[in-house]
């Protein structure tokens, strides 16, 4: 595989970029202004990348999006519409937006009616409920209808596609994630001060976030190779990479987020620090479609 992206994917991901920091929250009392939130869905939805896979894009492509929108927190519906829309392809011409139901309820689905759920191969729809509880403060998880109404069916190589695409996309927000929180990381410890010096001239503090800039590194290589075997190795191989990836992304982005909030000393503990904002973000994506040691057989600890 080649590792460079096209002239084509650096445009997405720089609109993909520009967008995000232009209307992601900045600040955790962004997260509750609503004209902010209408203006970022409007601009989302003119772009078309919630449809992204029936409109021919790559595994690549989908994961670019993903992973500028997890470094800027943005909070309208995409991973779940995303993953949705490379559902609805195989059954339907149309291109609606609907969230996503990897269990018994429906993620990524602020402001959306259905949801599609994939049981034993069967694409299922269902209508979203009311709002539940959720650790993750920028994106909606809801009740899934207790009626499931099928859709269609998918063949095992396009079910086992998905999967590895599910996983990716999931990834590829750790990855963006633990990207947004070190960048917050390095601004703080460039401008906070102790005993005449800021914190980033110390080498405590440097070392931690060298260290995290290598994870990151690290997890954006092995991200790229899955979403590339998405589309280009055979489905088994695709999930395999896929799995590989989402562990490594998850254990970085951990370590990163856990890293930004120490960075921050104790105004990393408050509700005001945008870093528990990634740290929940992270831990919610983990558990999205989770992978556990036991299903990879290549020693990894």
């Amino acid at each position: 595989m080649d590792v460079r992206l096209t002239s084509e994917q650096q445009q997405l991901r720089d609109a993909a970029a520009k967008l995000a920091d232009d209307l992601g929250p900045g600040s955790v009392q962004d997260l509750a202004d609503d004209k902010r939130i209408t203006r970022l869905e409007r601009a989302v939805d003119t772009t078309g990348w919630r449809a992204l896979r029936s409109d021919g894009a790559s595994g690549v492509e989908v994961a670019i999006v993903a992973e500028e929108f997890g470094r800027r927190l943005v909070d309208v519906p995409f991973l779940g519409p995303v993953l949705a829309d490379d559902l609805r392809r195989h059954v339907a011409d149309d291109q609606l937006t609907w969230a996503i139901a990897p269990d018994d309820e429906a993620v990524d689905a602020r402001g959306l009616r259905c949801a599609v759920a994939v049981r034993d191969n069967r694409i299922l729809v269902g209508d979203v409920g009311s709002a539940l509880p959720s650790a993750d403060l920028t994106r909606c998880t809801a009740e899934l209808g207790d009626t499931l109404e099928p859709l269609g069916e998918l063949s095992p190589d396009h079910a086992e596609r998905w999967h590895a695409l599910a996983l990716v996309t999931t990834g590829a927000d750790l990855v963006g994630a633990a990207r947004g929180a070190q960048a917050l990381a390095c601004d703080y410890a460039k401008v906070r001060e102790q005993y005449g010096n800021t914190i980033g001239s110390y080498q405590a503090v440097a070392h931690m976030l060298a260290e995290n800039q290598a994870l990151i590194e690290g997890a954006v290589s092995v991200l790229r190779h899955a979403a590339w075997a998405v589309d280009e190795l055979s489905p088994a191989a695709a999930v395999r990479a896929a799995q590989i990836a989402k562990i490594y992304c998850a254990r970085a982005a951990h370590a990163i987020c856990e890293t930004a909030i120490q960075v921050h000393g104790g105004i990393g503990n408050t509700w005001e620090c945008l870093a528990h904002v990634y740290l929940r973000r992270a831990l919610t994506s983990t558990e999205l479609f989770p992978v556990s040691l036991k299903e990879i057989d290549l020693g990894l600890s």
